[in-house]
């Protein structure tokens, strides 16, 4: 597997606690801070994502999910009044 060159930073502050953590977890398996700490918040975002860039749905559920897709949408008056209406910050400067 090519690896790609590395060009970007990441900075961060912890703990004199965490990073004895951090050290000593990299110790444990042969690894540098930097490689651990870079593999394990991969593999941390990689269980984080999948569930927010896919989903299933059977086929009856995907069809009432195209359905709301291409339904108009419905009123809203607050919120249409929210959005046509002076801002808070237009209404303070008018007192």
């Amino acid at each position: 597997m090519a690896t790609a060159t590395r060009s970007e930073k990441l900075d961060l502050r912890l703990t004199p606690e965490a990073k004895r953590v951090l050290n000593a977890a990299a110790q444990a398996t042969r690894r540098s801070v930097s490689d651990f700490v870079l593999e394990s918040a991969l593999a941390r975002a990689e269980e984080t994502l999948p569930d927010r860039q896919r989903f299933g749905l059977d086929a009856e559920r995907w069809d009432a999910f195209l359905t709301a897709l291409e339904a108009p949408p419905r009123p809203l008056p607050r919120l249409q009044r929210l959005l046509t209406g002076p801002s808070v910050f237009e209404r303070n400067s008018a007192e």
